[in-house]
């Protein structure tokens, strides 16, 4: 009888996960406005703020903060969700009010 494979926050995140160029000091306390577009693009060397995998690539609005972070308002199919990210992960995409 096998063990149960365990499930956890970054199994088969190889590829989706993989490491990036490293991030300046300026990128880590980086201040979105409200209502500015950001893409989430995850930075696995850094695991304060990390959305789950699912979201990477998701574009969205910044509704809010939390601390040193974001919350950010993304469209996961029809649902609305609001993810929590740390500036580290997020990209600007502009468009926004400023």
């Amino acid at each position: 009888m096998t063990n149960k494979k365990a499930r956890g926050k970054r199994s088969k995140t190889r590829r989706k996960l993989r490491a990036r160029d490293k991030k300046t000091v300026n990128q880590l306390v980086r201040v979105f406005a409200e209502k500015d577009n950001v893409r989430v693009r995850i930075d696995s060397s850094i695991h304060a703020g990390m959305p789950s995998a699912k979201y990477n690539g998701f574009g969205g609005k910044v509704v809010g903060t939390r601390g040193s972070a974001f919350e950010v308002a993304v469209k996961d199919g029809n649902i609305p969700r609001v993810l929590i990210v740390h500036p580290a992960h997020l990209q600007s995409l502009g468009g926004g009010k400023s």
